[in-house]
Protein backbone atom coordinates (compact mmCIF):
# COMPACT_ATOMS: atom_id res chain seq x y z
CA UNK A 1 0.00 0.00 0.00
CA UNK A 2 1.34 3.44 -0.54
CA UNK A 3 2.26 5.59 2.41
CA UNK A 4 1.33 8.30 3.60
CA UNK A 5 2.92 10.87 6.50
CA UNK A 6 -0.25 11.63 7.67
CA UNK A 7 -1.99 9.34 9.28
CA UNK A 8 -4.33 7.38 6.93
CA UNK A 9 -2.00 3.90 6.99
CA UNK A 10 -3.73 2.32 9.22
CA UNK A 11 -2.75 -1.00 10.51
CA UNK A 12 1.30 0.04 9.22
CA UNK A 13 0.66 3.24 11.44
CA UNK A 14 -0.39 1.16 14.70
CA UNK A 15 2.69 -1.34 14.24
CA UNK A 16 4.90 2.05 14.19
CA UNK A 17 3.04 3.37 17.39
CA UNK A 18 3.53 -0.05 19.06
CA UNK A 19 7.51 -0.12 18.39
CA UNK A 20 8.43 3.53 19.50
CA UNK A 21 6.69 2.47 22.42
CA UNK A 22 8.40 -0.80 22.88
CA UNK A 23 11.79 1.12 22.23
CA UNK A 24 10.82 4.08 24.39
CA UNK A 25 12.08 7.03 21.87
CA UNK A 26 12.01 10.53 22.54
CA UNK A 27 9.55 12.70 19.99
CA UNK A 28 7.82 10.24 18.66
CA UNK A 29 6.31 12.20 15.73
CA UNK A 30 9.82 13.06 14.59
CA UNK A 31 11.29 9.48 14.68
CA UNK A 32 7.43 8.66 13.47
CA UNK A 33 8.33 10.40 9.77
CA UNK A 34 11.61 9.04 9.85
CA UNK A 35 10.60 5.57 10.33
CA UNK A 36 7.48 6.55 7.40
CA UNK A 37 10.63 8.08 5.06
CA UNK A 38 12.75 4.97 5.18
CA UNK A 39 9.35 2.85 4.63
CA UNK A 40 8.42 4.76 1.66
CA UNK A 41 11.99 5.21 0.40
CA UNK A 42 11.73 1.22 0.24
CA UNK A 43 8.64 1.12 -1.29
CA UNK A 44 9.20 4.02 -4.29
CA UNK A 45 13.56 3.23 -5.23
CA UNK A 46 14.73 -0.23 -6.15
CA UNK A 47 18.29 0.85 -6.69
CA UNK A 48 20.64 -0.03 -3.91
CA UNK A 49 23.55 2.15 -3.85
CA UNK A 50 20.54 5.66 -3.48
CA UNK A 51 19.30 3.25 -0.40
CA UNK A 52 22.71 2.95 1.27
CA UNK A 53 23.41 6.24 1.08
CA UNK A 54 20.35 7.28 2.85
CA UNK A 55 21.20 3.99 5.30
CA UNK A 56 24.79 5.41 6.01
CA UNK A 57 24.26 9.09 6.02
CA UNK A 58 21.08 8.10 9.34
CA UNK A 59 23.69 5.81 10.83
CA UNK A 60 26.60 8.88 10.35
CA UNK A 61 24.53 11.89 11.96
CA UNK A 62 22.82 9.40 14.63
CA UNK A 63 26.61 9.45 15.57
CA UNK A 64 27.42 12.51 15.33
CA UNK A 65 24.66 13.41 17.49
CA UNK A 66 25.45 10.93 19.81
CA UNK A 67 29.17 12.17 20.20
CA UNK A 68 28.45 15.69 20.71
CA UNK A 69 25.33 16.10 22.89
CA UNK A 70 27.12 15.54 26.56
CA UNK A 71 28.70 18.88 25.35
CA UNK A 72 26.12 20.90 23.92
CA UNK A 73 26.47 23.21 26.68
CA UNK A 74 29.96 24.43 25.62
CA UNK A 75 30.93 26.64 22.94
CA UNK A 76 33.22 25.32 19.97
CA UNK A 77 35.56 26.34 17.53
CA UNK A 78 36.06 24.75 14.61
CA UNK A 79 39.43 24.92 12.86
CA UNK A 80 40.53 24.58 9.24
CA UNK A 81 43.99 24.05 7.38
CA UNK A 82 46.22 22.12 5.92
CA UNK A 83 46.89 18.65 6.52
CA UNK A 84 50.62 19.42 4.75
CA UNK A 85 51.83 21.93 7.43
CA UNK A 86 54.68 20.37 9.17
CA UNK A 87 55.63 20.79 13.14
CA UNK A 88 57.90 22.92 12.89
CA UNK A 89 56.96 25.57 10.77
CA UNK A 90 55.50 28.91 12.47
CA UNK A 91 51.99 28.38 11.55
CA UNK A 92 51.28 25.20 13.56
CA UNK A 93 53.06 26.87 16.41
CA UNK A 94 50.52 29.79 16.44
CA UNK A 95 47.61 26.97 15.73
CA UNK A 96 48.52 25.50 19.02
CA UNK A 97 48.74 28.72 20.99
CA UNK A 98 45.87 29.86 19.73
CA UNK A 99 43.69 26.44 20.70
CA UNK A 100 45.41 26.57 24.16
CA UNK A 101 43.73 30.09 24.47
CA UNK A 102 40.39 29.19 23.25
CA UNK A 103 40.47 26.22 26.24
CA UNK A 104 42.04 29.16 28.29
CA UNK A 105 38.38 30.95 27.38
CA UNK A 106 36.46 28.10 28.23
CA UNK A 107 36.02 26.61 24.34
CA UNK A 108 36.29 23.54 23.00
CA UNK A 109 37.75 22.21 19.72
CA UNK A 110 36.86 20.44 16.50
CA UNK A 111 38.90 19.65 13.46
CA UNK A 112 39.18 17.33 10.79
CA UNK A 113 41.28 14.88 13.17
CA UNK A 114 44.54 14.68 10.61
CA UNK A 115 47.79 15.84 10.48
CA UNK A 116 49.14 19.08 10.41
CA UNK A 117 46.92 22.52 11.34
CA UNK A 118 44.43 20.06 12.27
CA UNK A 119 47.19 18.20 14.80
CA UNK A 120 48.22 21.27 16.31
CA UNK A 121 44.56 22.37 17.18
CA UNK A 122 43.78 19.15 19.01
CA UNK A 123 47.75 19.64 20.97
CA UNK A 124 46.45 23.11 21.47
CA UNK A 125 43.27 22.07 23.16
CA UNK A 126 44.59 18.60 24.79
CA UNK A 127 42.67 15.42 24.15
CA UNK A 128 39.92 16.59 26.44
CA UNK A 129 38.99 19.73 24.52
CA UNK A 130 39.02 18.21 21.18
CA UNK A 131 37.07 16.44 18.73
CA UNK A 132 38.07 15.48 15.65
CA UNK A 133 35.68 14.49 12.79
CA UNK A 134 37.89 12.32 10.09
CA UNK A 135 37.32 11.03 6.81
CA UNK A 136 38.20 7.88 5.23
CA UNK A 137 40.61 8.56 2.48
CA UNK A 138 43.80 6.90 0.85
CA UNK A 139 46.18 9.49 1.81
CA UNK A 140 47.50 11.51 4.63
CA UNK A 141 44.30 11.39 6.69
CA UNK A 142 44.58 8.85 9.63
CA UNK A 143 43.73 9.61 13.02
CA UNK A 144 46.55 11.61 14.54
CA UNK A 145 47.93 10.35 17.55
CA UNK A 146 46.62 12.95 19.69
CA UNK A 147 43.47 11.64 18.94
CA UNK A 148 43.47 8.10 17.94
CA UNK A 149 42.51 6.23 21.23
CA UNK A 150 39.57 8.74 22.08
CA UNK A 151 36.15 8.70 22.33
CA UNK A 152 35.54 11.94 20.68
CA UNK A 153 36.80 10.51 17.27
CA UNK A 154 34.25 10.29 14.61
CA UNK A 155 34.97 8.90 10.89
CA UNK A 156 32.82 9.54 8.05
CA UNK A 157 32.33 8.33 4.26
CA UNK A 158 30.73 11.37 2.98
CA UNK A 159 32.40 14.22 3.19
CA UNK A 160 28.84 15.99 3.14
CA UNK A 161 27.91 14.44 6.74
CA UNK A 162 31.16 15.86 8.32
CA UNK A 163 30.82 19.06 6.61
CA UNK A 164 27.47 19.20 8.58
CA UNK A 165 29.57 18.50 11.52
CA UNK A 166 31.92 21.10 11.64
CA UNK A 167 29.41 23.52 11.34
CA UNK A 168 26.25 22.41 12.90
CA UNK A 169 28.31 22.12 16.44
CA UNK A 170 30.77 25.81 15.80
CA UNK A 171 30.04 28.73 17.41
CA UNK A 172 32.97 30.24 15.27
CA UNK A 173 34.83 28.76 12.69
CA UNK A 174 38.79 29.82 12.22
CA UNK A 175 40.77 29.40 9.30
CA UNK A 176 44.37 28.59 8.70
CA UNK A 177 46.14 28.62 5.68
CA UNK A 178 45.29 25.05 3.92
CA UNK A 179 45.19 23.83 0.17
CA UNK A 180 41.56 22.90 -1.82
CA UNK A 181 39.67 21.60 1.08
CA UNK A 182 40.57 24.78 3.31
CA UNK A 183 39.42 27.24 0.74
CA UNK A 184 36.49 24.74 0.04
CA UNK A 185 35.00 25.20 3.56
CA UNK A 186 36.23 28.67 4.05
CA UNK A 187 34.19 29.66 0.59
CA UNK A 188 31.23 27.11 2.08
CA UNK A 189 30.75 28.90 5.33
CA UNK A 190 30.81 31.72 4.04
CA UNK A 191 28.02 31.25 1.33
CA UNK A 192 26.13 29.80 3.94
CA UNK A 193 26.03 32.50 6.26
CA UNK A 194 25.20 35.02 3.43
CA UNK A 195 22.24 33.10 2.55
CA UNK A 196 21.14 32.65 5.77
CA UNK A 197 21.33 29.32 5.86
CA UNK A 198 24.17 29.00 8.84
CA UNK A 199 23.23 30.76 11.89
CA UNK A 200 25.75 34.16 11.70
CA UNK A 201 29.08 33.28 13.52
CA UNK A 202 32.27 34.51 14.21
CA UNK A 203 34.61 33.99 10.52
CA UNK A 204 38.46 34.18 11.35
CA UNK A 205 41.11 33.39 9.56
CA UNK A 206 44.80 33.30 11.03
CA UNK A 207 47.27 34.78 8.23
CA UNK A 208 51.26 33.19 8.24
CA UNK A 209 53.63 35.52 7.43
CA UNK A 210 53.83 35.06 3.79
CA UNK A 211 49.95 36.64 3.81
CA UNK A 212 48.30 33.68 2.87
CA UNK A 213 44.98 35.66 3.85
CA UNK A 214 45.56 39.14 2.12
CA UNK A 215 46.55 37.15 -1.32
CA UNK A 216 42.86 35.71 -0.56
CA UNK A 217 41.89 39.13 0.39
CA UNK A 218 42.81 40.69 -2.88
CA UNK A 219 41.37 38.71 -4.88
CA UNK A 220 38.14 39.07 -3.69
CA UNK A 221 38.48 42.99 -3.69
CA UNK A 222 40.16 42.46 -7.01
CA UNK A 223 38.08 40.20 -8.85
CA UNK A 224 35.37 39.08 -6.93
CA UNK A 225 33.99 42.60 -5.79
CA UNK A 226 35.53 44.25 -8.54
CA UNK A 227 32.76 42.34 -11.16
CA UNK A 228 30.28 42.86 -8.98
CA UNK A 229 30.14 39.68 -7.73
CA UNK A 230 29.95 40.17 -3.72
CA UNK A 231 28.77 42.96 -2.25
CA UNK A 232 31.13 45.40 0.26
CA UNK A 233 28.57 44.13 3.11
CA UNK A 234 30.21 40.41 2.75
CA UNK A 235 33.67 41.89 3.67
CA UNK A 236 32.43 41.94 7.74
CA UNK A 237 31.26 38.41 7.11
CA UNK A 238 34.97 37.54 8.34
CA UNK A 239 38.28 38.90 9.84
CA UNK A 240 41.82 37.98 9.09
CA UNK A 241 44.52 38.73 12.04
CA UNK A 242 47.95 37.08 12.90
CA UNK A 243 47.32 37.43 16.24
CA UNK A 244 46.03 34.40 18.00
CA UNK A 245 44.65 36.83 21.10
CA UNK A 246 43.14 38.70 19.13
CA UNK A 247 41.40 36.02 16.72
CA UNK A 248 40.10 34.60 20.66
CA UNK A 249 38.91 37.89 21.18
CA UNK A 250 36.98 38.06 17.69
CA UNK A 251 34.76 35.37 18.98
CA UNK A 252 34.60 36.41 22.79
CA UNK A 253 33.04 40.05 21.53
CA UNK A 254 30.79 38.19 19.50
CA UNK A 255 28.88 36.32 22.10
CA UNK A 256 29.33 39.59 24.53
CA UNK A 257 25.84 40.01 24.75
CA UNK A 258 24.15 37.99 21.22
CA UNK A 259 23.34 34.37 22.49
CA UNK A 260 21.38 32.92 19.77
CA UNK A 261 18.96 33.28 17.16
CA UNK A 262 16.31 31.49 15.32
CA UNK A 263 13.21 32.47 12.56
CA UNK A 264 9.68 32.04 14.09
CA UNK A 265 7.40 32.54 11.31
CA UNK A 266 8.47 36.11 9.48
CA UNK A 267 9.73 37.21 12.42
CA UNK A 268 13.96 37.11 13.39
CA UNK A 269 14.25 36.48 17.39
CA UNK A 270 17.60 37.47 18.53
CA UNK A 271 18.50 36.40 21.80
CA UNK A 272 20.34 38.20 24.34
CA UNK A 273 22.78 37.75 27.35
CA UNK A 274 21.37 40.97 28.67
CA UNK A 275 18.64 43.21 28.42
CA UNK A 276 18.56 45.99 26.42
CA UNK A 277 16.55 49.18 26.60
CA UNK A 278 14.57 51.75 24.87
CA UNK A 279 17.30 54.05 24.38
CA UNK A 280 19.14 51.13 22.52
CA UNK A 281 16.34 50.10 20.70
CA UNK A 282 16.11 53.44 18.54
CA UNK A 283 19.54 53.91 18.27
CA UNK A 284 19.44 49.99 16.49
CA UNK A 285 16.57 50.92 14.62
CA UNK A 286 18.17 54.35 13.19
CA UNK A 287 21.36 52.39 12.13
CA UNK A 288 19.94 49.48 10.90
CA UNK A 289 16.32 50.15 8.98
CA UNK A 290 17.58 48.94 6.18
CA UNK A 291 18.04 45.17 7.25
CA UNK A 292 14.02 45.40 7.85
CA UNK A 293 11.31 44.60 5.08
CA UNK A 294 9.50 47.89 4.56
CA UNK A 295 7.40 49.05 7.11
CA UNK A 296 9.52 46.62 9.50
CA UNK A 297 10.42 47.55 13.31
CA UNK A 298 12.27 46.33 15.98
CA UNK A 299 10.87 45.05 19.17
CA UNK A 300 11.99 44.46 22.80
CA UNK A 301 10.58 40.64 23.49
CA UNK A 302 9.62 37.95 25.83
CA UNK A 303 10.03 34.51 24.38
CA UNK A 304 7.08 33.97 21.83
CA UNK A 305 5.09 30.65 22.07
CA UNK A 306 6.14 28.78 19.87
CA UNK A 307 10.01 28.87 21.38
CA UNK A 308 8.66 26.98 24.10
CA UNK A 309 10.28 24.18 22.67
CA UNK A 310 13.74 25.32 23.85
CA UNK A 311 12.88 25.52 27.58
CA UNK A 312 16.50 26.04 28.18
CA UNK A 313 16.31 29.54 26.96
CA UNK A 314 13.08 31.01 28.03
CA UNK A 315 15.11 32.99 30.83
CA UNK A 316 17.05 35.57 27.77
CA UNK A 317 15.96 38.39 26.76
CA UNK A 318 15.23 39.04 23.46
CA UNK A 319 14.62 41.54 20.38
CA UNK A 320 12.07 40.43 17.21
CA UNK A 321 13.03 41.95 13.81
CA UNK A 322 11.30 42.08 10.60
CA UNK A 323 13.85 40.82 8.94
CA UNK A 324 14.22 41.37 4.99
CA UNK A 325 16.08 38.11 4.75
CA UNK A 326 18.86 39.31 2.32
CA UNK A 327 20.86 41.57 4.61
CA UNK A 328 23.14 38.68 5.93
CA UNK A 329 26.44 40.35 5.98
CA UNK A 330 24.78 43.57 7.79
CA UNK A 331 22.59 41.43 10.12
CA UNK A 332 26.49 40.54 11.69
CA UNK A 333 27.09 44.16 11.96
CA UNK A 334 23.89 44.55 13.74
CA UNK A 335 24.95 41.77 16.27
CA UNK A 336 28.61 43.63 16.42
CA UNK A 337 26.10 47.05 17.45
CA UNK A 338 24.36 45.35 19.57
CA UNK A 339 27.57 44.11 21.56
CA UNK A 340 28.69 47.28 21.72
CA UNK A 341 25.80 48.37 24.35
Amino acid sequence: MPLSFDRCNGEIDDLIDLLMRKAEVYHPDMIREMIIGALKSGQENDYLADQKLMRTTMKEMRYTNKIFSPYRNRKKVTVFGSARTSADEPIYKTCVEFCRLLVEHNYMVITGGGPGIMRAGNEGAGVENSFAVNIRLPFEQDTNPVMNQDKKVITYKYFFNRKVAFLKEAAAVVMFPGGFGTLDETMEIMTLIQTGKNPPIPVVMIDDDGGYWEDWLDFLRGSLLKRGLISGADFSLFSITRDPAEAVQVIDDFYRNYHSLRFVGNKLVIRLNKPLDSDHLNILTGEFGEILVPGGKISLSSPLPEEYDQPDLKHLPRLTLEFDRRSYGLLKSFIRRINSF
